[in-house]
């Protein structure tokens, strides 16, 4: 299934209890924190929610 990338690039303090949820569920902990994830509607979802904390990258196949 193919991947992908997403990396926290701001803090999820300040910021509403259900983003901050949603970064603990894509597994992020501290800023500059990258984590790969099967690039599902689910997970795209979770980064549409948060969009302006992550960065996401294709992270490529897995063999």
């Amino acid at each position: 299934m193919k991947k992908i990338a997403i990396k926290q690039i701001r803090s999820g303090i300040g910021t509403p209890e259900k983003h901050r949820l949603t970064i603990k569920g894509l597994g992020l902990r501290r800023i500059g924190h990258t984590v790969l994830r099967d690039d599902t509607p689910e997970i795209r979802g979770m980064i549409w929610k948060i969009k302006h904390l992550v960065e996401v990258s294709e992270g490529g196949d897995e063999a």
